[in-house]
């Protein structure tokens, strides 16, 4: 077996494979996923489907039929332990792959909690996978103790979920806010006050010290010397890069599998897309942790892969639900030093990222024409007078023809 072997089977692989056979590639393709499932959607595991309110084939990505009507061969349930790149092979159990090119969209993996303050006990999950969330299921009872580690948007789409069961639920952040890595104050102070508003106990600048409990977890010792009786815990402190693999093949790794601009690794016959990947940009170097780059670097690995000699160009988005809420996230706000508000209809509100006089980037809840706009704007270079964003009365619309 040879052709164009896939190992990872998410959202970037998925997109990879289809693309692939979109543009006319008939080769043989391969996809290795270390999950005994088909390419599934992620985002909806912590809100929707851990709500019980999408079913397990709503998830995939697309029907398992698909695969087959396309001529991928899937290997799921499988991992790579090794790649050679002078052999072009790879080895996966006691099979030997051979491959023309290999595409690496190895994913992230959840940090965890170090087993010396209690990380191995059990009642203590990740959000992750599908094994993940189908194993804290039966967890969530009416009234049961949850504690949350980590104030980014994973710990919050979890509190939500947890809320609106009944649970009671404490989050704690060891930074000064909520979602302080990636969002402004006003944006922390708006989702502070949305999950006060539903019961949910959020504690700033409050570390874990270590969870109790013999085997099972029953407590928890925060920095601050309280201790809380918990009945399980989730842990949301961020994702790492999966590079181990890469890196024992002996490719560049920074921050990430470091790529040029068309997704190309340090082997030729090497190419990387998704959370895994880092890219140039902008005279530095970018890694992306959304649905919305995996899709596009893999569809444009998937060009280049067929001789396209295409630069990979970001168009960062992302987005994050709970309770009634769709925040909808445009551009990249690093370097911001000016928030500009913009009031929307009813409860709508958005946050606009200026530095200087530049628009970089916004956050928009409940308010999908400002979250459309600010997109289009950001993605055209234009960046409209703040005092007409900060006006309720401007035509945003407007601003694009400006």
């Amino acid at each position: 077996m040879s052709g164009i072997v896939i190992v990872g089977a998410g959202q970037a692989g998925a997109s990879l494979a289809a693309k692939l056979r979109a543009l006319g590639y008939a080769g043989e393709i391969t996809m290795i996923g270390e999950e005994p499932v088909p390419p599934y959607q992620r985002p909806p595991l912590s809100k929707g489907y851990l709500l019980g309110e999408m079913e397990l084939e709503r998830l995939y990505l697309r029907a398992p039929s698909y695969w087959q009507e396309q001529d991928v061969t899937l290997k799921l349930g499988k991992r790579v332990t090794a790649i050679d790149p002078a052999a072009r092979t790879l080895t996966l159990g006691d099979e030997t792959i051979a491959y023309d090119q290999l595409a690496l969209t190895t994913g992230s993996v959840p940090r965890r909690l170090p087993a010396a303050i209690g990380g191995a006990l059990e009642g203590v999950y990740t959000v992750r996978t599908l094994a993940d969330v189908d194993a804290m299921a039966a967890e969530f009872g009416p009234h049961r103790r949850l504690l949350i580690v980590g104030g980014g948007y994973i710990g919050l789409e979890a509190a939500a979920v947890a809320a609106k069961l009944g649970l009671d639920v404490t989050l704690v952040e060891m930074a000064p806010r909520i979602l302080q890595r990636v969002a402004a104050p006003e944006t922390s102070a708006w989702f502070r006050g949305l999950h006060a508003g539903h019961g949910v106990k959020i504690l700033e600048g409050t570390g874990l010290d270590r969870l109790l409990g013999e085997t099972r977890v029953t407590g928890a010792r925060l920095s601050d010397g309280t201790e809380l009786a918990v009945d399980f815990v989730i842990v949301g402190v961020g994702i790492a890069p999966a590079t181990d693999l890469a890196e024992a093949a002996g490719l560049a790794i920074d921050n990430g599998i470091r790529t040029d601009a068309h997704g190309r690794t340090s082997d030729p016959a090497i190419w990387a897309a998704g959370d895994c990947a880092s890219f140039p940009h902008q005279g530095g170097r970018l890694r992306l942790e959304s649905v919305g780059n995996a899709i596009d670097q893999a569809e444009a690995v998937a060009e280049n892969m067929l001789g396209a000699d295409k630069p990979y160009q970001a168009r960062p988005w992302f987005w994050s639900d709970q309770y009634d809420v769709k925040l909808q996230i445009a551009g990249l706000n690093s370097g911001y030093d000016r928030i500009v508000t913009r009031p929307g209809d009813g409860d709508a509100v958005s946050f606009w990222y200026y530095q200087g006089d530049r628009l970089l980037a916004l956050d928009a809840m409940n308010d999908s024409r400002a979250y459309m706009v600010g997109k289009r704007l950001i993605e055209m270079g234009k960046s409209p007078d703040p005092a007409a964003i900060a006006d309720p009365a401007t035509d945003l619309k407007a601003l694009l023809k400006a």
